[in-house]
């Protein structure tokens, strides 16, 4: 038998290419085979708020379309910042995600020693569901509307109190927000969860929120909560008789809140674009259409480099909300 030196260096590199080619396509593979084992869903806030309600609804529907359990695990504190920041700190391979809401562009701004970067320690993948919040007051309240509750504001500056999901939340700011445009002087008090502060503010603890249009619209009805006005630009149609803030006398008011996926910084490309696809699939199913819109919600499904886009956008104009008001975590 003869030895010919070119052929055999020839099925060497051959040999060679065919491995560096298998080394090249692994990651890609990985990919695909994403997810092998159950995905955790962290809600930075307590059970039962619409951060909380969204996640499971949604999370429940990934489920099925990935064949492997989808975990929600609350982290609450911090106005979101317990549970964003582990999730920041967790393995960036898809299997830890957060549900994020507005507070996820409004902490960097309130919070002077934040223990993440969101632009930074974060990857955007996609926006899952917004719409317009809910001014409220409890049933027995003696305001029936927006220029009723300012009048009585003005009456008796600093007497009111309003409630949030904690410092830094949608719901803090959406507040804030509200006391900025209506000229008015209210005090804020945080708790740990919208679905907290909802209990003392039926009691009457706490004079008013503008609160996540699925949890607040829930708790609507006699001796429970009263809707004085929905934040977006045109009427709910949920509850068409609830005029908006812009027409109750703030011309232009409106105040959007919404809930989207962040994966750690550094997840791969092909994942965070497959979970994306795969959530707009969900967001596309008719049923799921339906149950956000019973919750005042319209589905998004965005593409992360739009997500990011309307992030960077929202945290610039809770920069200049937060200088005007003054809004510190002291």
């Amino acid at each position: 038998m003869t030895f010919n030196r070119r052929s055999a260096l020839g099925r060497v590199f051959a040999a060679t290419v065919v491995t560096v080619a298998a080394w090249g396509v692994m990651p890609a593979t990985a990919q695909e085979r994403w997810p092998a084992k159950p995905v955790r869903l962290v809600v930075p806030f307590s059970p039962g708020g619409s951060t909380d309600v969204v996640a499971r609804m949604i999370g429940q529907k990934l489920a099925v379309l990935w064949g492997q359990p989808v975990i929600v695990e609350n982290r609450a504190g911090a106005g979101g910042n317990l549970g964003a920041d582990m999730v920041a700190k967790s393995p960036a391979d898809g299997y830890t995600l957060l549900m994020a809401s507005g507070s996820i562009t409004i902490n960097p701004h309130i919070y002077k020693n934040m223990p993440f970067d969101t632009r930074k320690d974060l990857a955007p993948i996609t926006n899952v569901a917004s719409g317009p919040m809910l001014l409220v007051v409890p049933d027995r309240a003696p305001v029936k509307s927006v220029k009723e509750l300012i009048a009585l504001a003005k009456e008796t500056p600093g007497a009111l109190n309003f409630g949030s999901a904690g410092v830094g939340s949608q719901v803090h700011l959406a507040g804030e927000n509200f006391a900025d445009a209506a000229r008015i002087e209210i005090r804020h008090v945080p708790y740990r969860g919208e679905s907290v502060a909802y209990n003392d503010l039926i009691a009457g603890q706490i004079q008013m929120m503008v609160g996540n249009f699925a949890a607040a619209s829930a708790l609507l009805g006699p001796g429970r909560l009263r809707a004085l006005a929905v934040t977006g630009k045109q009427r709910s149609a949920q509850l068409p008789d609830v005029p908006t803030v812009a027409e109750s006398g703030l011309p232009g008011f409106e105040n959007t809140g919404w809930f989207g996926f962040l994966a750690p910084a550094g997840t791969p490309q092909g994942i965070l674009s497959k979970i994306q696809i795969d959530t707009a699939k969900v967001l596309a199913e008719s049923d799921t259409k339906a149950r956000l819109f019973v919750q005042g919600m319209t589905p998004v499904g965005n593409t992360p480099a739009e997500f990011a886009k309307a992030m960077d956008a929202e945290s610039r104009q809770w920069a200049t909300l937060v200088k005007n008001r003054n809004i510190t975590t002291n």
